[in-house]
């Protein structure tokens, strides 16, 4: 295939899954204003209020997917800032009634808005694995650290759950690897009843590192 063809089908796929995403906007959005006039037309308040979590909760997985978007244009965005959104986003939607809090730990930091995807991607399948294996029906923490090394970026994601020493490693984690390894990257993972952790580090091509800049935000992504 030609370096012209190549291009051609890489521009025809990034398209045609726009096109996929902003039909999938327009679902929720069409699945929220049905439910907003069922919940209009009831005269059980009971049910409004039910109905009325329900719209809540599905505006916020509406979010999350939002953040997961692929942008549409590659520039210059902050990934702290990035993945606040993300974090708050997942803490509204995926884990609404339970007692895991998500904490990220982040400097501020430009990078390429199509690699924040990326990053995004990763972690977001990242705390939902965590969420999900770690913790059953108990409570606990996972932490998404953010932080520059020089001419490598680092991204952590750490939870104090505990999961079985050898996880198998399912589409999700499959997905992963190749969203590494599309940018160079490297990601180790240990699994472990003490609790688990995975090391996403990547290579930087932005600014020079200014000394002294290392001051991190620390916020947990309240529901």
């Amino acid at each position: 295939m030609t370096e012209v063809a190549l291009k051609r089908e890489i521009n025809l796929e990034r398209i045609l899954l726009h096109e996929l995403i902003h039909r999938i906007n327009n679902e929720f959005s069409s699945l929220i204003g049905a439910v907003s006039r069922t919940a209009a037309r009831s005269v059980n308040h009971e049910v409004k209020i039910a109905l009325a979590h329900v719209i809540e909760l599905l505006s916020h997985y509406g979010e999350l997917h939002h953040a997961l978007q692929m942008p549409e244009n590659d520039t210059l965005i902050d990934a702290s800032a990035y993945l606040e959104n993300l974090c708050l986003a997942i803490s509204r939607s995926k884990l609404v009634g339970t007692r895991i809090d998500l904490v990220l730990t982040a400097s501020p930091l430009r990078l390429p808005s199509e690699l924040c995807w990326r990053l995004g991607m990763i972690v977001y399948e990242l705390v939902t694995n965590a969420a999900r294996h770690a913790f059953g029906d108990g409570n606990g923490q996972i932490r998404v650290e953010l932080s520059r090394a020089g001419k490598f970026v680092e991204c952590r994601v750490v939870d104090n759950g505990a999961a079985p020493a050898k996880v198998q490693r399912g589409r999700g984690l499959k997905i992963v690897d190749e969203l590494v390894k599309g940018r160079d990257g490297r990601l180790d993972q240990r699994f472990g009843q003490g609790g688990s952790f995975s090391i996403l580090t990547f290579p930087y091509k932005g600014e020079p590192q200014q000394a002294g800049h290392q001051e991190k935000t620390d916020a947990e992504c309240c529901r």
